[in-house]
């Protein structure tokens, strides 16, 4: 196994790495830069696009846009237009809130959720967007929202809660995108010493999740038990994907701020894009929103 330090951009806090199997590029975004990056799988070519606020996550389009989940609302980004048009916004949004993380299901419907960004109230909701750009509220409750992802067969969805320490799996039917069965697999009593952010699900149907402030990517069965772990450079890694052509490459994003005095400190990697290479493991085809 190797690690490497492919994009060394000290983002303010690097996230939602994704690999497009179309263009054959890695997208993710910094949050608080308000910018959306893409590159080739060893990290050249890198292009740059600034949206207007403050970004949770994105997902491209089967037109070739992206939507992304923002501080107001969800909103339809054109790459060459750089234009923005608003497609949904969640009801009772305070400025204390945003919409965070967010994934494209094995159907091609874009799931995002909400945050308190004091991180201290259970106010996110999670949300589907489907291929008619209709939104559906899911579920609540959450601090920060984060990871989710999908079995192989799509009919179990995970997802965690950085704010209270959590990784959630529930049962979820792929064609309505009901959950049910909400069941904690994986919890810590100390999420300043290692919270769950970011997670993918590898073809083996095994899930990574990035322990931000932990300093490392576990590899966990569905069931939760632990089988992996990989020390990173860094002590705020934030999400996780495969990419690359053979999908076998382990993308981690970090966070480079320093928010909290209470956060662990980091050295010059912080806020770089790293790349996970010789894990015997191969991750997914992660799909496009179906609009």
């Amino acid at each position: 196994m190797q690690i490497e330090t492919l994009v060394d951009l000290r983002h303010v806090l690097g996230e939602g790495p994704q690999w497009d199997t179309k263009t054959q590029r890695l997208y993710w975004i910094d949050s608080f830069e308000k910018r959306i990056y893409m590159a080739t799988a060893d990290g050249r070519e890198l292009k740059v696009w600034e949206v207007p606020e403050l970004i949770g996550s994105i997902c491209l389009t089967k037109q070739g846009n992206a939507l992304v989940a923002g501080q107001t609302g969800l909103f339809e980004f054109d790459f060459e237009s750089e234009q923005t048009e608003l497609i949904f916004t969640p009801q009772g949004m305070t400025q204390d809130q945003r919409l965070n993380d967010g994934k494209v299901d094995r159907n091609g419907n874009f799931f995002f959720g909400g945050m308190d960004m004091t991180e201290k109230a259970g106010l996110g909701k999670v949300y589907r967007c489907d291929k008619e750009r209709r939104v559906q509220e899911l579920d609540k409750g959450f601090v920060v929202f984060n990871g989710p992802c999908w079995s192989p067969d799509g009919k179990i969805f995970y997802a965690s809660d950085s704010g209270v320490g959590k990784i959630w799996r529930y049962d979820h039917d792929p064609i309505t995108g009901t959950l049910k069965n909400k069941v904690a697999i994986v919890s810590t009593d100390e999420p300043l010493s290692g919270s769950f952010d970011g997670c993918t699900v590898d073809d083996e149907g095994c899930l990574w999740s990035t322990r931000i402030f932990g300093g490392r990517v576990d590899r966990y069965s569905p069931d939760g038990a632990l089988m992996q772990s990989i020390d990173m450079p860094i002590s705020k890694p934030t999400s996780v994907a495969f990419g690359g052509p053979d999908l076998d490459i382990l993308y981690v994003t970090s966070m480079g701020a320093q928010f909290s005095p209470n956060h662990p400190k980091d050295n010059h990697h912080r806020g770089a894009l790293f790349a996970v290479t010789g894990l015997g493991v191969r991750g997914i085809e992660e799909k496009r929103h179906d609009s």
